[in-house]
């Protein structure tokens, strides 16, 4: 009779385990992107010409805005600090973590970003998952970008048309 009770009582255990891990395993949103670096090795002599934000049910969504059509590359991924292409100076991020982007498009002449400022006509209030965006620098056809965000999440990178877009998921 011990070893039925015994046997019944792990045999619950188990499928409790099982029931549990089944539903942590399950994507927010059935997003599924991951958070490791994400490139494309594209060079374009277009250029960037805004940056924009939005909100999304399970996303934010940055967008980078090109001249022109044709391919573009970037490099997003999660650091521990960011600092300026040229300089190396800091660029001084809030949030949990720090993703750095850098689209394969000059900037310079075309964006009116100041390094290590909040990036123009962009405001972060009541996003979810962004907490800071500012500009770093463009040098050598590169421009770079520092986005403090809540933690360190999944996000994706997809070019569509003339613009780079950034999305980063509220939660895992």
């Amino acid at each position: 009779m011990r070893k039925v009770i015994l046997a019944s009582v792990a045999g619950f255990f188990a499928a409790l385990c099982i029931s549990v891990s089944s539903v942590a395993a399950a994507p927010y949103c059935g997003i599924t992107w991951g958070s490791g670096a994400k490139t494309s090795s594209a060079t374009t002599t277009r250029s960037l010409t805004n940056i924009r934000t939005g909100r999304h049910d399970c996303y934010d969504r940055m967008t980078f805005d090109l001249s022109g059509t044709g391919a573009t590359g970037y490099r997003v991924e999660y650091v521990s600090s960011v600092t300026g292409i040229a300089s190396g100076k800091p660029i001084h991020l809030t949030g949990g973590a720090k993703l750095r982007i850098v689209i394969n498009a000059p900037a310079k002449s075309t964006y009116k970003g100041v390094e290590d400022k909040t990036l123009p006509g962009v405001n972060l209030s009541g996003y979810k998952t962004f907490k800071s965006a500012k500009y770093g620098s463009s040098f050598e056809g590169k421009t770079l970008v520092g986005l403090g965000v809540r933690a360190k999440l999944p996000f994706r990178v997809f070019k569509s048309g003339n613009h780079v877009v950034v999305d980063v998921a509220h939660y895992w």
